[in-house]
C-alpha cells in the first residue's frame, strides 16, 4: 500500500472515533452533501440551522460535529489531491481504524462523485481575484509655460479584476 494520505494525528483519531459512532444509515447522505460542496471555498456546507439538526440527528456536540465535518472534508480533499481510486481510499481509511461500513460509504460516495469533484477543483481559480480586462492611456506633455522642451510621459493603467465568487468587476 502507498504512503498514507490521511495522517494519524490526534484530531483524526478523535474524528475517527466519532465517525465510527455515527448512524450508518444517515452517513452516506452526509458524505454526498459534503462531496457536492467541497469545491466551494467561501461557503460552508451547512447553515447554522442545518448544523443544529445534524447535532440532534447524530447526537453530537457542536464542537464534535465540526470536528467530524472538517475531518470528512479533509479526507475528501486528500482524495482529490491524490486522485485516489475508491478501493485505495477505502484501504487508507481502514488503515486509520475507520469501521468497514464507513470506509465503504466513503468509497461508494467517492466512486459516485469523485471524478466530478476533481473536475470542479481543476476548474476552480486558485487566486481569489482574476484579471478580466486591461485598459491603458498614455499622455505625453511636450512643453509647459516654464519649459519649452519638456517631454513628460504619463501612463494610466486600468486593471479590471473580479472575485472568484462574484463576477463584479472592480
Amino acid at each position: 500500500m502507498a504512503a498514507s494520505v490521511v495522517p494519524e494525528t490526534d484530531s483524526i483519531r478523535r474524528a475517527v472515533l466519532l465517525l465510527n459512532a455515527v448512524d450508518p444509515g444517515r452517513f452516506p447522505r452526509l458524505l454526498s452533501r459534503l462531496l457536492q460542496r467541497l469545491h466551494l471555498k467561501a461557503e460552508t456546507s451547512f447553515s447554522e440551522e442545518e448544523e443544529e439538526k445534524l447535532q440532534i440527528a447524530f447526537s453530537l456536540e457542536k464542537q464534535d460535529l465540526h470536528l467530524v465535518l472538517e475531518a470528512i472534508s479533509f479526507i475528501l480533499e486528500q482524495a482529490v489531491y491524490h486522485n485516489l481510486k475508491p478501493a485505495s481510499l477505502q484501504q487508507q481509511l481502514q488503515s486509520i481504524h475507520l469501521d468497514q461500513d464507513k470506509a465503504e460509504a466513503f468509497a461508494n460516495a467517492w466512486a459516485a462523485g469523485g471524478q466530478e469533484t476533481i473536475e470542479k477543483f481543476r476548474q476552480r481559480v486558485l487566486t481569489p481575484q482574476k484579471l478580466e480586462t486591461i485598459g491603458w492611456q498614455l499622455n505625453l506633455q511636450m512643453s509647459a509655460s516654464t519649459q519649452a522642451k519638456l517631454k513628460s510621459p504619463r501612463a494610466v493603467l486600468e486593471l479590471g479584476v473580479s472575485n472568484e465568487d462574484s463576477k463584479d468587476l472592480q
